[in-house]
């Protein structure tokens, strides 16, 4: 049997704990140990580490060197900004995309809508997100950027963070209805109309970042020493 690749450890180490960061299984301003987690993970503490500081270049994890290391607290200019490059880079998507999609494209956007609004109605937050990113993704494979998909990929769980307490709170955060609209615009080859009806989407999400603390939604606390 072949030995795992280093690069496919670290990723596993990055996907799962960027993933318990988002679902908040891991709170904001929870202290992380890189010995905790790679127990946890079943691997060694070297992926685990590299995951660490990839996710402190992407916001999620501060890092005070030789004292700690924990999850950043959800701050409303961080998510502002963040809502502001992901959108730029789905209405870039969107125009690329809308000349380019077939027929199934615009049924599989459709099937992701019904699913979406399914699970927002059933209160499933998991469902409902993955349903979303489903229909967006229809759009970014389309376009072929991977800048722009990167660039998606590595700011939407900042975003995340926040429509899952919303949803937990009773709200919807993304409206199936601008969903519709955004499908049926796809459906008519109408470019602009879907650029906007993207922009409005996520102008949505960026009005969202009003309602959170402006010291953010999870209290100081104190730092514990990361071990080695």
């Amino acid at each position: 049997m072949e030995a795992v690749p280093r690069t496919l450890l670290r990723d596993r180490a990055y996907a799962a704990i960027r993933d318990a960061i988002v679902a908040g299984d891991i709170a904001p301003g929870a202290v992380v140990r890189d010995a905790d987690l790679a127990e946890r993970l079943g691997l060694s503490r070297a992926p685990v580490r590299e995951a660490f500081a990839r996710l402190v270049d992407e916001g999620l994890l501060e890092s005070k060197p030789q004292s700690y290391t924990r999850v950043t607290p959800v701050v409303a200019a961080d998510v502002r900004d963040a809502a502001a490059v992901v959108g730029a880079m789905h209405e870039l998507a969107t125009r690329v995309a809308v000349p380019r999609l077939f027929a199934a494209d615009v049924e599989g956007m459709r099937a992701a809508n019904e699913r979406f609004a399914a699970a927002v109605r059933a209160g499933d937050v998991d469902a409902a997100l993955r349903a979303d990113d489903a229909l967006h993704d229809v759009l970014v494979r389309a376009a072929g950027n991977r800048a722009a998909a990167a660039t998606i990929a590595r700011y939407t769980p900042l975003i995340r963070r926040l429509e899952r307490r919303r949803f937990g709170e009773g709200g919807t955060c993304r409206s199936a209805g601008l969903h519709g609209r955004l499908i049926e615009a796809c459906a008519g080859g109408d470019v602009d109309g879907a650029v906007r009806v993207t922009a409005e989407i996520w102008r949505t999400l960026a009005d969202l970042a009003d309602l959170v603390d402006p010291d953010g939604l999870a209290a100081e606390q104190p730092g514990g020493r990361e071990t080695d």
